[in-house]
């Protein structure tokens, strides 16, 4: 048996965040094991605070990490990682375009071997732009680490609580994907994939297209490409160190 931290960030979802929860608090139940939600509000400027907090007394597994000023993707899921508890920890965005139950086959390819699994979004919603968008960052983060994943940034992956100790996460950008990725990747652990469900967004408004997100990805895209190699030689001559 196994336990899970499911890790929400939200950023102005107050028109989506009650019924992500609802949502993942169902699934969590049926799957019938122990759980914690982690609804993590990232300087929101709307209600999406207060929401959560009005759902704390009727779903026992909810709990709200909260923080000012908005710090973006990267920092709210380091701030759940920070708070969870759990031997898997899972995350997922709150703007209801994936469905929760794939998390079952997810953990169906969590096999021991395996130390995260990510979705791919089947039958992509978003939009001609956002794909175009997510193919040019794909293909940028292929020249740079090689094959990651097919779909390196779908916001629903899974994986066990000792990655944390196996990787150094930074970003608090768009990048946090790949940075635990590349990671993973280059020190040989093994990553799985599966589809799935990828629904349209039917409130609010998505962040990840605006410039300075995008410019901000970038930058610290090469950053994290020069510390990953300095790292890597580091560990290469420890490695050559203790043989002698």
């Amino acid at each position: 048996m196994y336990s899970l931290s499911i890790v929400i960030p939200a950023y102005n979802e107050e028109a989506n965040i009650a019924e992500a929860i609802r949502r993942v608090s169902r699934v969590a139940q049926e799957l019938g094991i122990d759980h914690e939600i982690l609804a993590v509000n990232d300087g929101s400027g709307d209600r999406t605070g207060d929401v959560i907090r009005g759902l704390l007394p009727a779903i026992s597994s909810l709990k709200l990490v909260e923080h000012k000023p908005n710090r973006g993707y990267g920092g709210a899921l380091r701030a759940g990682f920070a708070s969870a508890g759990k031997d898997l920890i899972a995350f997922i965005p709150a703007d209801n375009q994936y469905d929760f139950n794939d998390i079952r086959l997810m953990l169906d390819k969590l096999t021991p071997d395996v130390v995260l699994v990510s979705g791919w979004r089947a039958h992509d919603r978003d939009s001609l732009a956002r794909k175009f968008n997510r193919w040019g960052w794909n293909l940028v983060i292929r020249l740079l680490f090689g094959y990651l994943l097919r779909d390196i940034d779908c916001g629903f992956k899974v994986f066990r609580r000792r990655v944390l100790d196996l990787v150094h996460l930074q970003s608090n950008g768009a990048m946090i994907d790949t940075e635990m990725l590349a990671q993973l990747r280059a020190r040989g652990y093994q990553i799985a994939e599966t589809p799935v469900t990828h629904l349209p967004r039917l409130a609010g408004s998505p962040t990840g297209a605006n410039p300075r997100v995008v410019l901000r990805a970038f930058r610290d895209l090469v950053r994290f490409r020069l510390r990953l190699w300095r790292e890597l030689r580091a560990e290469g001559r420890a490695a050559r160190a203790s043989e002698k």
